[in-house]
This record gives C-alpha cells, sequence and structure tokens, in this order.
C-alpha cells in the first residue's frame, strides 16, 4: 500500500481546511441537491443542460470534500517552538532582496495545502522557498526562477 502525502500546515491553516469540509458537506452540497431536483423538474434529462451542470458541479464538489478530507487527515501541523529564530523554516515569514538593489518582499513560508501567493503565502515546494529553507539572516542565497537564477539576501526571519 502507498503511503499518503503528508501536507504541511499551520493550526491556522487546518482550522481553515475544516470549516471548508463543513460548509462543503453541509451548505453546498444541499444547495447541489437543490439545483439537480430543480434541473430534473424540466423533464428530459437527455437534452437538459441545467441538469448537466448541477450533476458537474455535484462531482466538482464531492471531489473537493475528498481532497479536503485527505489533507485533513494528513495534516503535519508546523511547529517552531524550539528552532533557530534566525534560520528560515517552514511556517517562519522570511523578509529578503533581490541582489544588487532590488525591493525587500516578505513571504510566509507554508505547506502547499495553504499557498496562497496573493496573501504572501509560498509553498515550501516552490523553487524560492525551497532556496531559502534553512539559511539564515544576512545570507545570500542564489534562487532558480523560470527567468533565470537570481541572488538574494535574506534581512529578516519571523
Amino acid at each position: 500500500m502507498a503511503t499518503e502525502k503528508s501536507y504541511y500546515m499551520t493550526a491556522e491553516g487546518k482550522e481553515k481546511l475544516e470549516n471548508e469540509l463543513h460548509y462543503l458537506k453541509t451548505d453546498r452540497r444541499q444547495e447541489v441537491v437543490e439545483r439537480i431536483k430543480v434541473a430534473r423538474s424540466f423533464g428530459d434529462l437527455s437534452e437538459n443542460s441545467e441538469y448537466d451542470a448541477a450533476k458537474d458541479e455535484q462531482a466538482f464538489v464531492e471531489t473537493r470534500i475528498s481532497q479536503v478530507e485527505t489533507m485533513i487527515r494528513n495534516a503535519v501541523i508546523i511547529e517552531n517552538d524550539n528552532e533557530n529564530p534566525n534560520i528560515v523554516s517552514l511556517g517562519k515569514s522570511v523578509t529578503f532582496k533581490e541582489l544588487p538593489n532590488g525591493e525587500e518582499e516578505t513571504y510566509t513560508i507554508v505547506g502547499s495545502a495553504e499557498a496562497d501567493p496573493f496573501e504572501g503565502k509560498i509553498s515550501n515546494d516552490s523553487p524560492m522557498a525551497k532556496s531559502l529553507l534553512g539559511h539564515e539572516i544576512g545570507t545570500e542565497v542564489s534562487v532558480t526562477t523560470p527567468g533565470g537564477d537570481i541572488q538574494v539576501e535574506i534581512i529578516k526571519v519571523d
């Protein structure tokens, strides 16, 4: 039997997934069932686009429920209590600047289940995070990006 993937996340990230799962199982699932009932009332299902769309949505919701349940079941909560506060690690925010004279950027390194670059959260599987992990404040790091290699300096770790 294959081992399931671990999903690294903060306690807040796990709680967010648990809330999403509750919403999907209670409210969203019921909404889709109602849409299917309404679509069935339109008659012939073979040419009923509303019914097809509702069934597709039902499949999407059920797939997402399964994904979220798997992520919660295999969650590994990130805790940084005993780590060196100056070293970049999972769950910490890191501020760096591109060398020679780039602007400072700050990201929190989280597991892939929580990643949201628009909220400043990058996955530990991303090239940037992989390059920064394990380095400390003041270190210059080479990061391989799709646009080529860049040099960054770690300014701050929170």
